[in-house]
């Protein structure tokens, strides 16, 4: 198995998936000469030629919109969004036509379509390019969505995303995109999409993240080595469809439930977390649902952009009043 970063795990995936299945076409800003302004699809369009991995115009509505044509027409169109910040000119095409299309026709027909694009902050960037917008997406109907946070599962996900035969949304923690690497299998594998994974067991509380948040969820439980605090993490990996057993299992079996997350505070995932773990694991509860995330303010510029992410400090220092209520 080669040792690779999750950017280089899911340009393996992309790879794979083109040299398996000629449906499969790579396109978006850049993402074909350039290889992405991350270099994520890097060296594809010279393995594959023009016609299947391509650059698009500076056009987001446009990018989604074919996405929805190429694949009524039988292709499995890989769409890439240069920055989380821009899919709002492509978000019509996203909610009106690709989540609706199975219900459009009833069930017959899905559109086998993955949007993939960077996510989050951290990397000093400009306005638009710093958002954690997995609420606006996982909202939908029809939509999987789907956050890894390892080059292991980033790759097995990927490979899912692009088999599956409706819309999958693929949000890549752009922060982590180079930090840190680990062993991945060469050939091709899977990954269940709705499927979160139990990465450390305990038995004094549940602690749910993802994407970038899971790296600052295990320096807040390096904090806590001499508290006597048993923590089991889960990495949710998918935001929709959640998986409610894993997560609801855990918390009968710990009592405590925290939520960490990037994005801002209201409406966000952890609050649809949290209202989960009250209505099916209200009994088995000895302390408040809680949540760590983002402030409610747009993301500031690269001067103070940390003061808006969620620290490992501030993680551990919920983790003992949860534990300890």
């Amino acid at each position: 198995m080669a040792v690779v970063n999750l950017l280089t795990a899911i340009n393996q995936a992309l790879d794979q998936k083109l040299a398996d299945d000629p449906s499969v076409v790579v396109y978006g800003e850049d993402a074909g000469y350039e290889g992405g302004v991350f270099r994520v699809t890097a060296g594809l369009q010279k393995k594959y030629g023009v016609d299947r991995v391509f650059d698009t115009p500076i056009a987001e509505a446009a990018i989604t919109g074919n996405a929805v044509g190429m694949a009524i027409n039988g292709l499995r169109p890989i769409a890439e969004l240069q920055f989380d910040g821009f899919v709002f000119p492509g978000y019509t095409e996203i909610v009106t036509h690709m989540a609706r299309y199975r219900n459009r026709t009833r069930g017959k027909h899905g559109l086998p379509i993955v949007v993939r694009f960077p996510v989050g902050g951290g990397i000093r960037a400009l306005e638009h390019h710093s958002e954690s917008i997995e609420t606006l997406l996982g909202h939908i109907p029809g939509l999987k969505v789907v956050f890894p946070s390892t080059p292991y599962d980033a790759k097995g996900l990927m490979i899912s995303a692009i088999e599956d035969p409706d819309p999958v949304i693929f949000m890549e923690p752009k922060r982590i995109y180079r930090s840190g690497k680990q062993e991945v299998p060469e050939e091709m594998y899977r990954i269940p999409i709705g499927k979160a994974k139990v990465v450390q067991e305990g038995s004094d509380i549940t602690v749910v993240a993802w994407g970038a948040m899971m790296r600052e969820a295990e320096k807040a439980i390096k904090l806590l080595e001499n508290e006597n605090i048993s923590v089991e993490l889960i990495d949710l990996r998918t935001i929709n469809p959640i998986d409610e057993e894993t997560i609801i299992e855990s918390v009968k079996k710990t009592g405590r439930f925290l939520v960490v997350q990037e994005a801002v505070k209201t409406y966000g995932p952890g609050a649809e977390l949290i209202s989960l773990v009250n209505e099916k694991a209200f009994l088995y509860l000895e302390a408040a649902p809680t949540r760590v995330t983002g402030f409610d303010i747009t993301v500031p510029l690269a001067k103070g952009e940390m003061f808006h992410f969620v620290q490992p400090e501030r993680i551990a220092d919920q983790i003992k009043k949860v534990a300890r209520f």
